[in-house]
């Protein structure tokens, strides 16, 4: 994504509530016809072994009993910002008492000189440049991140805020924490700077992490980077944070890189060391925009990439759950409705029935191809026609989260709008 996109993301930010959110698809239905509200179904779903699991653990979290469920969300721009995904995780957290997991893996996006979350910050001083695997002339070291923040000089302080502006004051805290960097090397040292809060401290090479265990729980927590060999080519690579506790509840976790496409994340050499130490029960696939986006996107290609990218997560997890979303149509350059969405589509679904796997076609939703004219028209996404307003990513948020709550009912035969209800006013 290009500056202008990180500015558009930067003030969407700064938009963002403090407080708790409100489900809004009630009260948009009648001023949004052009929303095509009856296609807002989980396809596919009843076929897959997979959800029907996934349905009975989250079931067991909505009547207040004890369950851990791990959602991984992955995507390009409208993943990274985590604005829609982030609307999502708060409400699936807050359905039961017993909801709320741990927040889990973060980047610290602005190490890396692009637009951070809303909902946690790292502040950080020293001299850091970021590479994204998006980004073709970019050549470093990436784990499933996808974004590498690279550091040189001789010391860096940061300091990790597990909660910032958000959408409730039900906030995280953890007494674990794991910093992901170039941990093949011993050029640097990864410290914290009140020695006494360390319990216990280990590295794991394979995985390139090094963990600190604390002896009590906090929300924000002081770190230094410090080098500790001098030569031409020392450097410290921070590849991403994750923030723990033994908590249970659900957990959400969003990789998102700006512009990024399968084959980008295909670059990231430490993608699978790092995905094999989670066993995701649901993994929302939101890549595809970009792609689809330029005139020679080859559909062959696209399906290798995705169907590797498929058979990534079930290695990890043979049981997991996997959504597919289909992409929000868009324009190219501003100026073109993008046809090549709905070739993707096809491959999209074809994918799905092959491993047992749902859909969620967005697409589909929106109105089809060039309905991202009227989404502009009404406020809901900017002049570029791919990404979406405030309000946009409010109405796709609690679209999926419908989406996700009818399929839930329709399988374990619950009420209808049951479990939504109970999410919403929760």
């Amino acid at each position: 994504m290009n500056f202008r996109y990180q500015i558009f993301f930067f003030f969407l930010l700064l938009c963002l509530p403090l407080t708790a959110q409100h489900y809004v698809i009630d009260s948009v239905k009648q001023e949004f016809s052009f929303i095509n509200w009856n296609a807002n179904k989980i396809k596919l779903a009843e076929y897959s072994p997979a959800f029907k699991k996934l349905y009975q653990k989250l079931n067991k979290i909505a009547n207040g009993e004890e369950e851990k469920v791990h959602v991984f969300h992955i995507g390009g721009s409208h993943i990274q910002a985590d604005i829609y995904s982030n609307r999502l995780r708060s409400y699936l957290q807050h359905m039961s008492k017993t909801a709320k997991g741990q927040r889990g893996f973060i980047f610290p996006y602005r190490m890396a000189e692009t637009n951070n979350p809303s909902n946690y910050q790292v502040n950080f001083d020293g001299e850091w440049q970021g590479y994204r695997c998006s980004i073709r002339k970019d050549s470093v070291a990436w784990g499933m991140s996808g974004v590498t923040a690279k550091f040189r000089d001789s010391l860096a302080n940061f300091t990790v805020q597990a909660n910032h502006n958000n959408y409730t004051d039900n906030t995280y805290n953890f007494d674990k924490i794991r910093v992901f960097y170039d941990a093949w090397t011993d050029d640097y040292e990864v410290l914290l700077k009140d020695t006494s809060l360390v319990k216990r401290r280990s590295i794991n090479h394979a995985a390139n992490f090094i963990e600190f265990e604390l002896h009590q729980s906090v929300e924000t927590l002081e770190l230094q980077v410090c080098k500790v060999k001098n030569s031409v080519d020392t450097e410290f690579l921070m590849m991403g944070l994750e923030l723990m506790n033994d908590g249970k509840g659900i957990e959400y976790t969003t990789i998102g890189v700006n512009g990024a496409s399968f084959s980008y994340y295909n670059r990231s050499a430490y993608f699978d060391e790092q995905l094999q130490l989670y066993t995701p029960d649901l993994f929302i696939v939101s890549v595809g925009t970009n792609d689809a986006y330029h005139p020679d996107f080859e559909p062959e290609a696209f399906r290798k990439n995705y169907e590797e990218f498929i058979q990534r997560v079930l290695k990890v997890n043979p049981e997991c759950a996997i959504l597919l979303t289909v992409p929000n149509d868009s324009y190219y350059k501003r100026k073109f409705p993008n046809p090549r969405t709905r070739i993707s589509r096809g491959i999209i679904y074809e994918l799905a029935r092959k491993y047992n796997m749902a859909v969620w076609d967005f697409y589909e939703i929106m109105g089809g191809f060039n309905s991202s004219k009227a989404w502009y028209a009404n406020k809901l996404m900017p002049k570029d026609r791919i990404h979406f307003t405030h309000k946009g990513y409010h109405i796709k948020a609690d679209l999926l989260l419908q989406a996700l709550a009818n399929s839930w009912e329709k399988e374990l035969k619950l009420a209808p709008d049951s479990i939504l209800k109970q999410i919403v006013n929760e």
